[in-house]
């Protein structure tokens, strides 16, 4: 199967994003943990590893259509923010960006007709609608915390329990 050079170069692209989307929260979690913040650092962790997940899914989708895989420069990552809410509004907004990105590529997919990588970006189209409701709603709980952090810690834990 053929993927065409422009469909190629935008899948690199989001790859590339991804794998900064990764190393921003790697940067959050950080910030987090040395706050004292193991739960919401732990949660960070984790969408550190969900958003490496989604590049490599790309990499294997252009690997199994004969695509070239090319990986962009990935800056280091911010790893100071004013505070919880700053932070949780920085990773909103670039899951806000991510999902743009992403319905680009569908767009440019049925333009292209390329009925294959259309049906495999549903997927991730599914995975972004998740992706902005989780991290509105944890916006959301850091905001009604204020500044008694541990609250959010406490909500996190009976969250991971579900309860």
């Amino acid at each position: 199967m053929q993927i065409s050079k422009k469909m190629n170069d935008a899948l690199n692209a989001q790859i590339t994003l991804e794998f900064q989307a990764s190393q921003a929260y790697l940067g959050m979690m950080c910030m987090f943990e040395s706050m004292g913040l193991k739960v919401l650092g732990g949660k960070f962790r984790a969408q550190s590893e969900e958003e490496r997940g989604h590049a490599m899914k790309i990499v294997d989708y252009l690997l199994e259509v004969g695509g070239d895989v090319a990986i962009g420069e990935l800056p280091a990552p911010k790893m100071k923010y004013d505070s919880v809410a700053d932070a949780v509004e920085a990773a909103l907004g670039h899951e806000q960006h991510v999902t743009k990105q992403v319905h680009k590529l569908v767009d440019l997919a049925r333009k292209e007709n390329d009925h294959a990588t259309f049906q495999f970006l549903q997927w991730f189209v599914e995975e972004q609608v998740e992706e902005i409701s989780s991290m509105e709603n944890l916006l959301q709980i850091v905001k009604m915390a204020g500044p008694a952090l541990l609250n959010i810690e406490a909500y996190l834990i009976h969250m991971d329990k579900g309860e």
